[in-house]
Formats: structure tokens, C-alpha cells, sequence
């Protein structure tokens, strides 16, 4: 007989606990890859993770007669919040054995949680930060997760869906092989028109000037994506700082960005998946760990995939062929000899961005990966909306 008991992460026994969970539950699943203890601790610290200016996070673990069998957090940024037609919080990080019993008790302490701080809805399984992370529940497509990225259990699905979780929207990961010539000849005429127009100029990054790159990326993020309900705009020093984290893994030839008469309207941005560097480190980034990173990264090159973080035109040159320029400069690269990606994947799309889905497709990319975020109600009689969508 199950003897659940739920423990405040508050402890190096917890934390520990909550980090080498998913070893036991994902043991027969061999594309699981265990994320880095650091980048998931780092969510957690509010010395890093710049939401606990407006938030607060909590974690739970949850034992059936002192074994782990579950955890969870949950969280709030009431920046966030406000921007939401009911104040709503997140939950996330949900690892859980194949019981709904355990489920619903982890998803019940949460909602109260969040109830006693104002929320009235959560959504999961999300990150207490950008959407780029952590975020969706894979419900489709078998295959190693991208870094920081998540991967699941198939029954997690019937979990959320029996507690009452309605979806809220579907992300898609689409893949296609580089070397592939499958791309929609549109995409080559209209880059061929922006080709001919010298008022436009396409670029790839340069790691000597990132200062004027990380202004260059904020204009057209805050420009493309800020005006979003639950995107928030970022600032000169958000953007400064993702540089200076990127850079030791910034690669020129998979970051464009688009100029029309010198100013920012578009980027196109590729990072190597590290995940296929981090499955070897067994969760660790010690001072051995870093060592072995660089080796495999820089010596033996072993990321052959190419992950696509985010693409994005300002309103007023979308639809013009900014698309396939930037796609275009990247194939040029990509199909000439020695070049060392095979696999592009563009990270995730929403199912409320349509232009973006059909830029994938024409650029012969197709859906590989499907993430559902779920929404709750607290108040049973409210229904979920569905973001609005991306025009």
C-alpha cells in the first residue's frame, strides 16, 4: 500500500533526491539524456535566475515510504501574471511514477500553493523563465530531447488529462537533413528579389563585436516577439548577458542576422545541440566535466545537429522574402563540402504561429517532436483560451 509523503526541496538530501529521480524512471528508455544538475539547479537560484525579482519557486519530492517517486515546482513571476486575463503560475520539473493517485497529490499541493499567492490558472509542465527552456510536455516523437529541453514519460499525458489539465497550445520541433535539397522553390525566388535589392544585407554574427549584436538581436526580439501576450521585452543588458553566455558555443556560420538600409529586421538563430556533448557527462559540470565538454565539443566535434533557437522579422518586412534570404545564406554554407551539421532542428514553433509553421515546411523541415503546455483552472466554470494568434 502506497505511504505518499510530499518534502519541501530545503536540504542537500532533497535537492539530491529531486536531481537523480528520473535515473530510475527513465532507465529503459535509452533517447532520454540526463540534463546538467547545474542547469536545472540554476532555475532555482535566485542569485541567477532573474524571475525571482517578481516570484518566488518551490519544489517538491515526493516519497512512498522513503523512496522517491515523484517531484514537482511550482512557481509565479507576477510580471507575468498581470499580463494574463487571470493571474496565472506555472508549474514544472513533474517527474512522477505511473500512479494517479501520486500525480494528483503533487498537483493539488502546487495549485494551493499558487492559490495562496494569487494565481488563479497554472500551466505546465513549463520553466520558472524563458520559454526556451523546460517547456511543453512531449506527447509525440521518440527521439533525444535538444539541450535543455524536455522528455517524458508516454502515460505523463493521461496524468495531466485525468487531473483536469486542459491543453493551451502545441509546440512542434521540426527536423529535416541538411544536405537535403527539398526546399520550396518560393523560398529561392524570394530570396533571389531581396538578393537584388541593395538596401537589404544579410550577415552572419562576429564574436568580435558582440556588444552591437546583442543591441541588433533586442531590436528585432522586442520588435517581432515583445508585443506577445506573455513575452516580455528584454533589455539592453538581458541581451548582453545572452551573449556572453552563448559565446563559447557561438558558431558564425548558424547566426544571421538581416539589415534593411543598416538596421536590424531579422535573425536566424543556430546553436550545435548540446545534448549530444552532455549525455557523456552523466549530469556533472565539474572542473573534469568542463575538460571533457571542450574535448568533445572542440576536438572530437560531436555535434552534428544544428539547433534553431529562434526566427524572427520585424511586422513590416515579413512577407517580403527576409525569410529565404536568411534561410539562403545559411544553405549556401550548409551544402558546401566539410561542412560539419547533418541535421537541422528548428526547437519549437507554436501551433499559434502559422507563419512560422510555413516557413519550416517550405524550407522542407516537417514536425518531429510535438509538446503540449497545459493550462488549469482554479475556477472550474472559466475555459481555457487559446493564445492569440501570431499574425
Amino acid at each position: 500500500m502506497a505511504n505518499f509523503k510530499l518534502v519541501e526541496v530545503n536540504s542537500k538530501h532533497t535537492r539530491n533526491d529531486f536531481l537523480e529521480l528520473p535515473l530510475s524512471l527513465y532507465s529503459d528508455y535509452p533517447n532520454w539524456i540526463r540534463p546538467l544538475d547545474m542547469d536545472i539547479e540554476n532555475v532555482f537560484n535566485p542569485e541567477v535566475n532573474k524571475h525571482f525579482r517578481h516570484g518566488e519557486a518551490i519544489r517538491w519530492v515526493l516519497y512512498d515510504n522513503g523512496k522517491p517517486v515523484g517531484r514537482i515546482a511550482a512557481f509565479y513571476d507576477k510580471e507575468i501574471a498581470k499580463n494574463s486575463e487571470q493571474p496565472t503560475g506555472g508549474i514544472g520539473f513533474f517527474e512522477c511514477i505511473n500512479s494517479q493517485e501520486a500525480a494528483n497529490l503533487m498537483f493539488d499541493t502546487a495549485r494551493e500553493w499558487l492559490k495562496s499567492k494569487g494565481m488563479e490558472a497554472m500551466d505546465g509542465p513549463i520553466n520558472f523563465g524563458d520559454r526556451d527552456r523546460w517547456w511543453g510536455l512531449l506527447v509525440d516523437g521518440d527521439f533525444p530531447p535538444n539541450y535543455c529541453m524536455d522528455y517524458h514519460l508516454p502515460y505523463y499525458r493521461n496524468l495531466f488529462e485525468n487531473y483536469g489539465f486542459k491543453v493551451y497550445f502545441h509546440q512542434y520541433t521540426y527536423h529535416r537533413l541538411v544536405n537535403s535539397e527539398n526546399v520550396d522553390p518560393v523560398v529561392w525566388e524570394k530570396a533571389e528579389r531581396i538578393a537584388r535589392n541593395p538596401s537589404y544585407t544579410i550577415t552572419t554574427i562576429s564574436k568580435k563585436n558582440l556588444k552591437k549584436f546583442a543591441e541588433d538581436f533586442r531590436t528585432i526580439y522586442n520588435n517581432a516577439w515583445g508585443r506577445y501576450t506573455g513575452v516580455k521585452k528584454i533589455t539592453e543588458a538581458h541581451a548582453m548577458a545572452l551573449m556572453k553566455t552563448m559565446k563559447p558555443i557561438i558558431d558564425p556560420e548558424l547566426m544571421y542576422f538581416a539589415y534593411y538600409e543598416g538596421e536590424p529586421i531579422g535573425f536566424f538563430i543556430m546553436v550545435p545541440d548540446l545534448n549530444q556533448v552532455v549525455r557523456h557527462l552523466n549530469g556533472k559540470f565539474d572542473i573534469l566535466s568542463k575538460l571533457y565538454f571542450l574535448y568533445l565539443l572542440k576536438v572530437k566535434k560531436v555535434c552534428t545537429k544544428a539547433i534553431g533557437l529562434i526566427f524572427g522579422i520585424v511586422p513590416k518586412h515579413q512577407g517580403k522574402g527576409v525569410e529565404g534570404a536568411l534561410v539562403n545564406e545559411f544553405a549556401k554554407r550548409a551544402l558546401a563540402p566539410g561542412f560539419r551539421y547533418t541535421e537541422l532542428e528548428l526547437n519549437w514553433i507554436g501551433d499559434f504561429n502559422p507563419t512560422m509553421r510555413r516557413v519550416a515546411e517550405q524550407i522542407g523541415a516537417r514536425v518531429r517532436k510535438t509538446h503540449i503546455t497545459y493550462r488549469y483552472m482554479f475556477d472550474p466554470t472559466k475555459e481555457v483560451v487559446p493564445p492569440r494568434r501570431v499574425s
